[in-house]
């Protein structure tokens, strides 16, 4: 049986986002979560995973290309479908141009939106399957592995695969702790930076040649990355 999706509709108007919501869990593929500002998205956000997120571009309190930014960078990767009311030519205003996936204008059928976000959630499957390259490794996020040029295998744990998907997924930025925290483990307050510096040692001993000398997983002010 699939995995059932969750969905977190950031809109202020409650009548549609009732109705929305009622056809999404119709579908039986959908759960949905509301958001009425941009404060209460961002706490949404901090303490629970989403499969896709529905921002209307009306939306009071922070411009939505900033609300969308600092969502990025949280290394929410899920996919983030604006309602608006005005789509140029290329499939979205200039304003928001680089800010999201996928554009809708209103008003707009419910089967259309219910399409994009299959069709968004599809093509993110298919490149979290891909395999990603570092370094002398080739790494297998489905599998929990890492290959070495001699095709010599490295099992990973759960925690040690998504620790390093999200680092590469960052490509070569930092990734702050409190990220890795929260995305490996979710919210929860007994989680210390020391649970998460016991895990990036055990990795840095499958991947370092010299552990003590990082060359590929590096420690900077606040974080982490992957110098590939």
């Amino acid at each position: 049986m699939a995995r059932i999706k969750s969905i977190l509709m950031v809109n202020n108007d409650e009548d549609l986002c009732g109705a929305i919501t009622e056809q999404f869990l119709a579908t039986g593929e959908f759960t949905v979560e509301w958001a009425f500002c941009d404060k209460e998205a961002l706490q949404y956000l901090y303490n629970n995973d989403f499969d896709a997120i529905i921002i209307d571009t009306n939306l009071p309190g922070k411009e939505v290309p900033e609300l969308c930014a600092i969502i990025r960078k949280q290394y929410v990767n899920c996919p983030i479908i604006m309602v608006t009311d005005d789509i140029g030519i290329s499939g979205a205003t200039p304003e928001f141009e680089g800010s999201a996936i996928e554009y809708i204008k209103k008003p707009f059928k419910f089967s259309e939106l219910l399409a994009q976000i299959r069709s968004q959630l599809r093509q993110l499957s298919q490149i979290e399957d891909v395999n990603l390259a570092f370094g002398p490794y080739l790494f297998s996020p489905v599998q929990k592995y890492l290959m070495k040029h001699d095709g010599q295998k490295i099992r990973l744990t759960d925690k040690e695969t998504s620790i390093l998907k999200l680092l590469l997924q960052a490509e070569c930025a930092l990734v702050q702790r409190d990220v890795l925290l929260h995305k490996v483990w979710g919210y929860n307050p007994e989680i210390t930076t020391h649970t998460l510096e016991t895990h990036i040692y055990r990795l840095r001993q499958k991947i370092e040649q010299d552990p003590a000398n990082s060359r590929f997983l590096v420690t900077e002010a606040g974080g982490y990355k992957i110098v590939a």
